[in-house]
């Protein structure tokens, strides 16, 4: 069933991109398996792979600790300083980069442990109270500060877009983050790349797909639905 579930998800983003005249090679799906048993992982691992998204730091360590080596890891949930020193060196990239203080613990740790923390930075662009992220107008000045720290890579940008029954109600969202990419890009800031664009999960990330993500999260449509109450 897995295997069945992410050959659908596979062939969704595949014409996502051709109608968007984009390379399917140029998404990355992420298994987002926060919740899930280590033998679900197991069974994903087996369809070939190899990039898991976690949003809990105990359980990301705890997953690392059990499953084979190869794995990519992604930390894309929200994300405090005081747990940071446990994924550095531990994650291949960090989703959920929502302030300059992480972005100073995530360098500390890093110059620490010598090695280079690759990072997005999350923007709320929809402007949610609940979500934590910088705002599209407040990234700018910050961006500079975290660009220039040491042992941190900054990829490009992250978002969360609101869950809504039709997904084509964030596509506007999607394009505003696409944009501010393009924007920070044109800057030429040293250390900010901008190749990576995490946006769109089970429920939008064909539309995010269509509008430049080069990263989507993707866990109902492939694991099934979550139980929080086990």
């Amino acid at each position: 069933m897995l295997a069945e579930n992410i050959k659908t998800v596979e062939k969704n983003i595949k014409e996502a991109c051709a109608r968007a005249n984009r390379s399917a090679a140029d998404v990355t799906l992420i298994a987002v398996s926060k919740t899930k048993p280590v033998d679900m992982l197991c069974e994903v691992y087996d369809t070939g792979m190899r990039e898991f998204g976690e949003n809990y730091v105990q359980e990301l360590v705890e997953k690392i600790d059990r499953l084979p080596k190869d794995i990519h890891w992604h930390m894309i949930g929200h994300l405090q300083r005081n747990k940071v020193k446990y994924i550095v060196g531990n994650v291949t990239i960090i989703h959920s980069v929502d302030s300059l203080r992480l972005a100073e613990e995530i360098s500390k740790e890093s110059v620490k442990k010598d090695v280079c923390t690759e990072i997005l930075i999350e923007v709320n662009v929809a402007g949610e109270e609940n979500k934590f992220g910088f705002t599209p107008e407040n990234v700018f000045p910050e961006l500079e500060k975290m660009a220039a720290l040491p042992n941190v890579k900054i990829r490009g940008l992250m978002t969360s877009a609101p869950f809504v029954e039709n997904p084509e109600e964030n596509r506007k969202y999607f394009r505003q983050l696409k944009q501010l990419s393009v924007d920070i890009n044109a800057k030429n800031i040293d250390n900010i790349y901008m190749d990576t664009l995490s946006m769109g999960m089970t429920n939008d990330y064909v539309v995010a797909v269509e509008e430049g993500a080069t990263m989507v999260r993707v866990g109902t449509a492939i694991f099934g639905a979550r139980n929080y109450n086990k």
